[in-house]
């Protein structure tokens, strides 16, 4: 047989081989750009909403900052009113102790009627003790459980909310930020489904892709766990 006729053999016997391995190797270049695709399509919503979420959180813990520091305005108004009304009822108790001890009762009674509701409630439980023989009765009316300061209490309430709604401006705010390191990995996808596409070697276009994918359910499962606006 000559050897020409064995190099057309030879050949001949390449030429099927290719035939035969080309369209397999096309499928499975038209399946990893289908998934590529896929990829592509989920990881941009995903992205998009992951953005979106944080844009919401950011705009929650501004307003919720924003009502902290109003109630929080509100609150040193009350307690600067509640501890003027206090110094007022002290230093008018202290003019009638001071009348009462010289004997001038119309004077001390116009003290008395001086006095705050809330302060003439304790001041009548404080005399109610006998306060000038009984050597246990409290200091003075500002001291006894009967005594209350509206102003006072609801200022501190207020601050107690400014408080909580200061955290809770502070939680939005960290979950912004969760939401954001979430919308980087999904970008980092997007850079990497990109890059594979610049290869030609259909390993590495699956090894890239196999990342990708990984990294794509870590994020979709990462943002499912997170609270939504």
């Amino acid at each position: 047989m000559p050897e020409s006729f064995n190099v057309e053999i030879a050949g001949t016997i390449a030429e099927a081989g290719e035939a035969v391995a080309t369209p397999a190797r096309s499928r499975r270049v038209r399946v990893v750009e289908i998934l590529e695709a896929a990829l592509l399509a989920v990881v941009a919503i995903a992205t998009a909403w992951s953005g979106y979420q944080a844009a919401k959180w950011d705009g929650r813990q501004a307003e919720l900052y924003g009502e902290s520091a109003t109630t929080r305005v509100r609150a040193a108004q009350l307690l600067t009113l509640g501890g003027q009304q206090r110094l007022l009822d002290v230093t008018t108790f202290n003019t009638w102790i001071e009348a009462q001890s010289e004997g001038r009762r119309e004077l001390a009674a116009l003290y008395e009627r001086r006095f705050s509701p809330e302060f003439k409630v304790a001041f009548d439980a404080w005399i109610a003790t006998d306060p000038l023989s009984n050597p246990d009765a409290y200091p003075g009316p500002s001291f006894m459980p009967e005594y209350v300061n509206p102003q006072i209490d609801e200022g501190t309430e207020l601050n107690d909310l400014a408080t909580r709604v200061f955290d809770a401006g502070t939680a939005a705010r960290h979950r912004a930020d969760d939401y954001v390191r979430t919308t980087v990995v999904l970008a980092t996808i997007l850079f990497l489904l990109a890059l594979s596409q610049r290869f030609t070697s259909l390993q590495v276009r699956v090894g890239v892709l196999a990342v990708a994918g990984g990294l794509m359910l870590y994020g979709l499962l990462t943002i499912a766990t997170f609270p939504r606006l």
